[in-house]
This record gives structure tokens, sequence and C-alpha cells, in this order.
């Protein structure tokens, strides 16, 4: 921005920059810290001085928000006219809440509309760097609040030209003290000839009250927020006229400067709750009335280390002296500090009598803040009480533990690193049912370390601001956990009934707040859909049972044809992401890999911007490339002190460190390239019964050799499919055959023959090969010093009509073949060069093209995916690749048919 621009501003929603440029690509990301479900866009209006007429006007804009059973889909448009009588370039910027998925951006310019696509993220990698490369930052998000994030895209207008933004998204609205909220920010800063915001909420529990309302809200204003309240439907208008809008009758200053909310509650009921079903999928909120408080045992677990010295350790004993006045008589309780060592107010567990609750308030104020962060120890501790008041007091039997941790620094006297910390603290908990809820204090506290800690530990971390306010704060995040009403809560399903399904095992349940369940049904008829569920609460198990009853949307609200489409599937899809990405911090590294790749293929089939992905609008004239991604927590605190952001991680798929190649499917062949964090993959259509050789390795000896099968009946019309049913293994060197097919294994070695099938479960071990079969799943072959090789059974129900069993092959330690290995698998075993550019839609929306250079060819691949089925064979992982079309012609040695062999055990 030069220095002599002028500037103009206009705060709602989006933010309006009028920069000297050409047209660019944006990419718009999306990394996740917590959730939070409140709203609020701004909008900023700049302009350079080119004439003193010159100004882009901003003639309209509107906020149009559709809650459907908690779910909010909010389009907001914006139109503004470049009345100078040269053309200008606009950057529109749109702060969004954490909790929010970005599905649509378009802009229409002069009549023609731009659209938005989203796309791997790991794909607009190129575009971000070659950005910062050249130094343009206009496009790159900022930190905005507590709350909001800020995503940008700019576009040169013609003189005297109009263009129109419109931006979709989507959140589930979490019930936080016994209500839901939708906040919007609206600080225009300037007069705007045409400003509404339109909000309809549909709610088939009832709605139990509404409230809307704004900061800015003054007496003359308050006529105009008109509220429709019926039994399911509530209806919010808000549009004041420029004259309305008006400081006074000659002032150009706007009244509309604050937050615009809108809150309220549905009806709830003391059983199992409200299942909606609409077209296959179903949504379950559970928050039954009227149930008694659990007690508690909680064990405060204080940082007082020299860095919680100053303003965060006044705060903290604020909010601590007002949480332990608000402890339940019948609660228990025990205050740990720590810094160079942990010391404890008392060494157990304490009632929270009046009087020992004085006593806990006198030891609090004299806490002073001095020395390092052992967090370790101090959290162990913590445990071990809990563990021992469980232990030793028949009245805390039935009482939730939780432990509440508050830390303002990362641990630095333990003598292990983070992760093993982690470990440690996982290991002690174990499944003594014990909640561990963190408090990340100012930008210096490591949120992602305390985040996953909870995450492990059946709890949930929060960021608290180092504001004025951080004492309400913290009180404020106790209060969500205060009042548990049930813990150890299952839903339960018919079996055969569901698939899909989110999370249906919570921890707790606390008071004012909401459980969601989602799924996807095997069956629309719902006569014999009961459910239960069940849970241990005051004193006694909670228990009930119920018919689900399928909610016809058309009937209940005739007049509305279209609220925003099949809202279960994608509040489902919402649910599960959210989940898997949750899951991606705090499983196993196989559980973290699968949880990424479903994430993605979710974000991508259902058009989410989340943190596996990013939206490309490509707009004319230009190749630079300006990216708005949404901060990590890192990137958060590293702009907070340092004011600018850094490069963002990537967040995409990484092959395993040591490649797997493989084949399965019908056939799909996949070529995993952990250097080049990428897989290539391609299929190979031939008919029935032919054989390909695989692998032939001539120095080992080494031959693998698979046969295919078809389908047991052909559709008239359709493609045939094939697999393989049969693997040939053959070891020159030690005479070795091993045959593999979907009906038996049998083996020659030496002369000696046996023969089992896949019903059993056994270990074989002879001279030169062992051999692992996992009934009706796997064989694992392994030749003596040399390669494992897994075959995956894939077992089909005997009766389908079409398909048959079939197999999958893998070949897990590839390296220890020689460089002569070769074969429609075994030419990859030591890695292919190749460079994917210029990516173009492709004819699937989900699935782009690309030109690929590999072997001195120039190939168009789409990036697809395939399925890993190792770790789970009915499911398989995700796993995506570039795809080479026509049998792999390109990216093989030769063609597919060169690979075709007359037998078996056929080595030539």
């Amino acid at each position: 921005m030069s220095a002599g621009w002028t500037v103009l501003l206009f705060c709602l929603f989006v933010c309006i920059y009028i920069p000297s440029g050409s047209f660019e690509t944006l990419v718009i990301s999306k990394d996740n810290e917590q959730w939070d479900s409140n709203t609020s866009m701004n909008r900023l209006l700049k302009k350079r001085s080119v004439s003193r007429n010159a100004e882009i006007e901003v003639q309209s804009v509107k906020v149009d928000c559709k809650v459907t059973s908690r779910f909010a889909h909010s389009v907001m448009t914006t139109k503004a006219l470049n009345k100078a009588n040269v053309s200008q370039e606009v950057i529109f910027e749109v702060e969004l809440p954490k909790t929010s998925f970005i599905t649509n951006f378009s802009m229409e310019i002069d009549g023609k509309v731009y659209v938005g696509e989203v796309k791997e993220k790991e794909k607009a990698k190129k575009q971000y760097e070659k950005a910062v490369s050249s130094g343009k930052t206009a496009g790159l998000v900022q930190a905005s609040g507590r709350k909001m994030e800020k995503f940008s895209v700019s576009v040169n207008v013609a003189a005297t030209s109009h263009v129109t933004f419109i931006l979709t998204h989507e959140e589930l609205l979490q019930r936080r003290f016994g209500k839901y909220e939708l906040m919007i920010g609206v600080k225009p800063k300037q007069l705007v000839q045409h400003f509404e915001i339109v909000v309809d909420i549909y709610e088939l529990q009832g709605i139990a009250f509404l409230d809307a309302y704004g900061t800015f809200i003054t007496n003359e204003l308050l006529p105009l927020v008109e509220k429709t309240v019926t039994e399911k439907k509530a209806h919010v208008f808000f549009s004041p006229t420029l004259d309305q809008q008006r400081k006074c009758a000659d002032c150009e200053g706007t009244l509309i400067d604050g937050d615009f909310f809108i809150k309220y509650d549905v009806n709830h009921a003391h059983d199992i709750g409200d299942i909606q079903i609409v077209n296959g999928y179903f949504v379950h909120f559970f928050a039954p009335a009227n149930l008694p408080r659990v007690p508690k045992m909680v064990v405060f677990v204080i940082d007082v280390s020299g860095s919680m010295s100053g303003n965060k350790i006044v705060q903290t004993k604020e909010a601590l002296l007002t949480i332990l006045s608000d402890l339940p008589e019948d609660d228990f309780f025990a205050i740990v500090i720590f810094e160079s060592r942990y010391s404890v107010w008392k060494p157990h567990l304490t009632k929270a009598t009046q009087e020992n609750v004085q006593d806990a308030k006198q030891f609090v104020k004299g806490l002073k803040a001095g020395g390092s962060t052992e967090l370790h120890d101090a959290v162990i501790h913590a445990v071990e009480m809990l563990d021992e008041g469980k232990r030793n007091s028949a009245a805390q039997q039935n009482a939730v533990q939780m432990i509440i941790l508050l830390s303002d620094g990362e641990p630095d006297t333990w003598k292990k690193s983070l992760p093993e910390i982690m470990k440690s603290i996982h290991n002690t908990i174990g499944e003594k049912n014990i909640t561990l809820l963190s408090l990340a204090f100012g930008v210096n506290a490591d949120y992602g370390f305390l985040d996953t800690l909870s995450k492990q530990n059946n709890g949930m971390a929060r960021r608290i601001y180092e504001d004025s306010d951080a004492a309400l704060q913290l009180q404020g995040f106790y209060e969500e956990v205060a009042s548990p009403l049930l813990s150890e809560v299952n839903f339960h399903y018919p079996d055969n009934t569901v698939n899909s399904l989110t999370r249906s095992h919570f921890k707790h349940l606390f008071n004012g707040s909401e459980i969601m369940v989602a799924g996807r049904l095997n069956d629309l008829d719902m006569n014999n859909f009961q459910i239960e569920v069940s849970a241990q609460g005051f004193e006694n198990t909670f228990e009930v049972k119920g018919q689900a009853n399928a909610h016809k949307w058309d009937t209940i609200f005739p007049d509305e044809e279209y609220i925003f489409g099949d809202f279960t599937e994608r509040l489902w899809a919402y649910l599960t992401i959210q989940e898997l990405l949750e899951k991606k911090e705090k499983g196993s590294p196989d559980e973290k890999g699968n949880a990424t790749a479903e994430a993605l293929n979710l974000s991508l089939k259902y058009n989410f911007v989340t943190p596996l992905t990013s939206m490309v609008v490509t707009k004319p004239e230009s190749d630079d490339s300006f990216i708005a991604d949404k901060l990590t927590e890192e990137q958060r605190r590293h702009f907070q002190i340092h004011g600018h952001v850094p490069i963002p991680s990537r967040n995409a798929y990484r092959a395993p460190a040591a490649p797997t190649y493989y084949v399965d499917g019908d056939p799909h062949f996949i070529i995993e390239l952990p250097d080049q964090n990428d897989a290539l993959c391609f299929n190979i259509d031939d008919k029935p019964g032919t054989i390909f050789n695989l692998v032939r390795d001539p120095l080992t000896g080494i031959v693998v050799n698979g046969q295919t099968i078809g389908d047991k009946k052909v559709i008239p019309g359709k493609k045939v499919n094939t697999y393989f049913g049969r693997f040939g293994i053959i070891h020159e060197m030690f005479g070795i055959r091993l045959m593999v097919s979907t009906k038996e294994i049998s083996v020659s070695e030496a002369g000696k023959q046996a023969k089992f099938f896949w019903t059993d479960t056994a270990t074989i071990k002879g001279p030169n090969m062992d051999l692992k079969v996992i009934k009706d799943r796997s064989l694992t072959v392994t030749l003596k010093n040399s390669v494992r090789i897994l075959i995956i059974l894939h077992k089909v129900w005997k009766k389908h009509p079409y398909h048959q069993d079939y197999l999958g092959f893998y070949t897990l330690d590839s390296h220890l073949f020689s460089h002569n290995v070769h074969g429609l698998l075994g030419q990859f075993y030591y890695g292919v060069e190749f460079k994917v550019s210029d990516l173009f839609p492709g004819e699937d929306p989900d699935k782009p093209d690309a030109i690929m250079f590999v072997k001195g060819h120039e190939l168009v691949v789409t990036r697809g995916w395939q399925r890993d089925f190792r770790q789970d064979v009915k499911n398989g992982k995700n796993v995506p690749c570039w795809f080479i079309h026509n049998n792999g012609t390109g990216l093989l040695d030769g063609v597919h048919t060169d690979y075709i062999v007359s037998g078996l055990f056929k080595t030539i």
C-alpha cells in the first residue's frame, strides 16, 4: 500500500481495499484451534487517491442465515460499484468464526461469475510459496480477536462497473449455559444504501425462547428489530434505512457499530431426546431436562512459575476465589500448585464445606509466582490424589473425577520430551475415568501440547487471553463443566440398522450443554429403530429406551420448500470431520493417518474448507497467488507477538516412511513415494483369467504372478470388473511354490507339500519361509532373510448376486529386492521421478486434473483416492494419489499386456 493512499472505512462482514495490481488467485484455507459458535464479519473499504470523486460505493449488504436444527447456513452478499473513471482493485475480506466451514465463494464482475473450488490443501502450496517469495501479503490471514479469522480475495473492478461477492459458510451451533448463540458483528463505519440481516430458525423440538438484540441498538432502532416466533419457527429481520442509520439528521456517521445477537433454546424432555431423519441420515439430540447434578471430585493444578507473575497470577487468584465460593458442599476438591516443584494445599481431597473453602481461599490469596514449570509431576500427583479419594470414600464412588490444569508456558524442568510427558500422564490415568481439562493462559502457553494432552485423557483445552477479563474467562470455563449431570453416556442403536456413526460414547453431559450423534441408516423402515441411552447419574444408573420417529419436514414446514437441502447429511459430515480432526491429534500413527485421509475425503466431497483443504478462486489474466490461510494456534501466537504470520505448516496426507506397493480392488495398483510425499495409482482392465507378472527379481529368484477373476454375473452394458483371485509366489533359490486363492493356501518346498484353508488361524514355520494366517482376513508370507508379503482376503456375502471373494497383495519390504527387480509393481520399488503442474477442472468436480511429466511422457492425470486395507479390511484407509489413465500407459515400462504370462508359476 503506497503512503499516498487515503482511507475510507467500512467495517461489516467484509473488508474492501483498493490497491494497485492485476487479477490474482486466492487460496482460502483453514486450520483449527478449538471450537466456538459465534459469527462476526468485518468490512473495510479503503481507496487509492485516483481523483477527488473516485470511490467504491457499497450499494447493499445482506446476511441471510437459516438455522435448521442448530445447523446454521449463512450467505453473505455484498454489491459494490466503482464510481471512478478508472479501474480499481478491491480486496474483499471476511471474518468467520472458528467453528464455521466455508462451503462456497463466488463473485460476479460485469455479468461473469467466478466460483471458488475446494481442493486438497497441498495443492495450494506452490501458489502460497510463490506469493510469499514475491512479497505479496494482501491475501494472508490475520488474527482478528479471540473468535474470528479473516479470509481475503482481491478483484479488479473496471470504471463504472459493479462487483458482487457471495460467501457461504456453515457451522453447528453448540449449546452452552442452556442456549444457542449466533453473533453477527455489525460495524460498517459508513452508511449503506441497503443493509439487511435476515435469520430464519427451524427447530422441530419447539422453540422455548428467543432473544434478538444488538449492543448498538438505541431506542430509535429497537422497533426495527422484527422478531416473529411460533411454535417451531422464528424469523428475525433488521433493515434500517439510510436515514435510520445516521447518528444525527445531518451526520454521515452510522449508529450501526457493534454486535447483533440471537440467543435461543429448544424444548427438552426427559426421554431419549429428539431424532430427526432426512433422506437416509439421522441426527440425535440429547439434553434431558430436570436431571440432578452429579457430585464431582476436582483437583485444581495451577502454574505459579515465574512467567505467571504480574496480572496473570492476580487474575488467576481472583478466578479461583470465585470458583471456590461456588463449589457445592457435596463436592470434594484439592489444590496442587507447581513451579520448579509441586506442592499441595492439603494432602488429600477435602469436602467443600464452608470452613474448608475459607481455608483454601486463604491459601490461594498467598500464592506467589516464581521458578520453572514442572507440570508433569504435578499432574501425576493430582491423578494419585483422585485415585486415593475414590478408593477411600464410599461417598465419592459416583462422583465425577476431573483435573483442571492451568499453565501459561511449556514444561521445562522434566527430563523427558513433550511426547514422553504426554505418554506418561496418559498411561498413569489409564482406565481411571479421570477427565483432564486444560487452560492455556496467554500467548506463550503451548496450546497444542495442552490440547493434545487433554484430548488423550477425555477432556478439552481452552485458550485464556491476557486481557482485563481473563478472570471472567477462567470462571466461564469452569461454569461450563461445574455441574455434570451424567457420566459414561452411551447411545445404542439396533444392530445392522446404522453405519458411519459419529461418536456414540461421551464421558460427561454437563448442565446446559447437549450431546449430538449422527449417522447413516441402512434401512429407511423405522418400525424397528429402537434407541437406548445409558449413563451413570446421581446415585443410580440413567437408562431410557424409545422408538425413533422420522419427522416429515415437508409436512411440518409446508411453506418452506427449501430450507437448505439435506441438512442432516451435511450435519453428519460436519460432525464426522470435526471428530476426525480431533482423532488425528491424539491417536496412534495409523489412526492419525486414517483420520487425516478420511477427513480430507469428506472435506472435498462436501466442499468444506477445513484444516486439510483450501478454496482456490481463479480470476482472469494473472498467475499470481494470494492466500488467506486459517491460522493455526502457533501462527496466531506468532502474529500476536511479531505482528505477521509465518508460512503455515501443511496438514496433508503423508505416506509412511517405509513405502508400501500394493494392488487391491478391481484391480488398483498403488505406488507410495514417501520421499515425494505422494502416491501414484493406476488400474489394469483386462478379461477375467488373465495372469500378470507383478514382481520378478532375477537376482533373488523371487517371482509373484497374479490371476484375475470377474464378477459372478455381468450386468448387460456395464463394465466388466476384475479382481485378483489367485497369486503364485515362487522363490527359485529354495524351491518354494506358494499358491494363494480365495478358497485355500497350498505350499510346496523342497518336495514337501501342505494345504490349509482361510477358516484356520495358524502359524507355519518352514526352513526358508514362515506363514501366518489370520482367519478369514490375511496371510503374511516371510521369506528367509528376505521380504515380507501380505495378502488380504476380502470376503463377500455368499449370496451376493454379482460379486465374489477376492484378494489384495501388499509388498512390505520392497527395499530387500535387488535393483534388477521388475514387473507391474516391482519396477517401482526403487521409486519413480515425476512432476505435476497446471491443475485444471476434471470431469468430476471433486477430482481435478493436472499435467504430469514422467519417464519422458506428458500425461493428463487425475487426483483421486484408493484404499489401503492393511489396518481395516472392511473399510480401508483412503490414500490420495495421482491416477494415470489407460492402464498406466506412460507410467509403465511398455504397456500392460507386456506383463501377461501363461501360467501362475511362470518365471519368464
